[in-house]
């Protein structure tokens, strides 16, 4: 018997705040024009004041749940990736898993970044594959603005909140459909260049967001090197594409759709053009949601999903890149109808 991993649930949440850039440009000395041309960000949603992480999972889940046509009692285990857990602890999937209704099963957090999405997909499957589990909620979910310090201008233009989550379930196949496989990495030499290294006052729900003033230095958590992580993260995307392709036999003419981790147009470009790829068939967020971290992938694939564009049979690339460093890319033969 060979067991493989296919998505037949998709979801996505993004809160109803909407942050332009015009109004983001009354709060620090920025623009719209400046923010567009060196992100591609026009706009990003931010979490309610009485929201939590868990919330945005919790509602993304439920739209996965109910396109997967299951309930909670169906699945047994629950993962979301997040960089903004509601508690150290206990982990955000167990909150989920109490909202959703769901008891008895394992529920646990990854925490990978931006890239926690594609780690957690290559985990899951791989637990999936050796029979451990056959349905399993994967989720990832941000409210990458409360760590913000909504003064720096270098960071805060780029980050948003959300939430994407897939159901992925076992399935006796011979042939190389649904998650065909991945490659993930991580070199933590580079771990100063992007790094939340302090306590943020608005790590916990309760505080607006935008309420928040940063009066001590280094007090923000998000702190990154730009120029540096641009650099690295366009060089180890090109390589970790060129690695999946080649670890699993797949050409670049193959792929289908490029859905990659939502963090700069530039970088998304730059892979694209590297794929010789077209950019209408590229899954583009990032104008509209900004980067959501470890939301951005589920949230691009929800996108083109409910937007009619995956057919059964076309051949996926995901892909990310985050602070660590970490990085990785999965391949995935879309099978859902």
């Amino acid at each position: 018997m060979t067991l493989r991993s296919h998505i037949v649930g998709v979801g996505g949440y993004l809160p109803e705040r909407i942050l332009s850039n015009a109004e983001l440009s009354t709060m620090v000395d920025t623009s719209d024009e400046w923010i567009r041309e060196r992100t591609g960000i026009r706009q990003r949603h931010i979490i309610a004041k009485d929201q939590h992480t868990s919330d945005l999972a919790t509602e993304a889940a439920k739209q996965a749940l109910e396109d997967a046509g299951l309930s909670i009692d169906d699945i047994d285990a629950i993962v979301v990736a997040t960089t903004t857990p509601d508690l150290i602890f206990p982990s955000t999937a167990s909150i989920v898993q109490y909202k959703l209704g769901g008891r008895d099963f394992p529920a646990w957090d990854i925490q990978a970044v931006c890239s926690g999405f594609v780690y957690g997909l290559a985990q899951v499957d791989g637990m999936i594959r050796g029979g451990m589990f056959r349905r399993v909620l994967l989720v990832g979910a941000e409210s990458m603005s409360r760590i913000m310090d909504w003064q720096d201008r270098s960071t805060c233009v780029l980050f948003g909140d959300g939430a994407g989550a897939v159901v992925l379930e076992a399935r006796d196949e011979r042939e190389a459909n649904g998650i065909i496989g991945s490659v993930l990495h991580c070199d933590g030499s580079y771990r100063h260049l992007l790094m939340a290294s302090h306590p943020h006052p608005g790590a916990a729900p309760g505080v607006d967001p935008m309420d928040l003033k940063i009066d001590s230095a280094g007090a923000a958590a998000v702190e990154m090197k730009g120029n540096e992580v641009f650099r690295v993260a366009v060089t180890k995307l090109g390589e970790v594409v060129g690695e999946v392709l080649g670890k699993y036999g797949v050409r670049q003419s193959e792929i289908d759709w490029l859905i990659p981790h939502q963090a700069n147009i530039r970088i998304l470009q730059a892979t694209a053009k590297k794929l010789k790829m077209s950019p209408d068939r590229m899954a583009l967020t990032v104008d509209q949601h900004a980067n959501t971290s470890a939301a951005s992938v589920p949230l691009a694939l929800n996108h083109i999903y409910r937007e009619g564009k995956l057919e059964k049979g076309q051949l996926l690339l995901l892909e990310a890149f985050a602070g660590g460093f970490a990085w990785g890319a999965n391949l995935v033969r879309w099978s859902k109808d």
